[in-house]
């Protein structure tokens, strides 16, 4: 899964500590989230969408399997 959360994020002025922060997580798991490395609960991506005024599904994007 792909995801744009670096960009919407640092188009809203925010560092990754800002965003750990309001949503109660370490930076080290918005590190992995950015880099694609983990995929963050449906409850934590809900309350990111929502911190970044956006939708779950700007936020993300599934890759199509070939």
């Amino acid at each position: 899964m792909k995801n744009n959360i670096k960009s919407l994020r640092k188009a809203k002025g925010y560092r990754q500590q800002d965003l750990a922060e309001a949503l109660g997580v370490s930076r080290q798991t918005i590190i992995a989230i950015e880099n694609d490395k983990y995929n963050p609960t449906l409850e934590l991506a809900m309350r990111m969408a929502r911190f970044l005024e956006t939708t779950v599904e700007e936020l993300f994007q599934l890759e199509d399997k070939q």
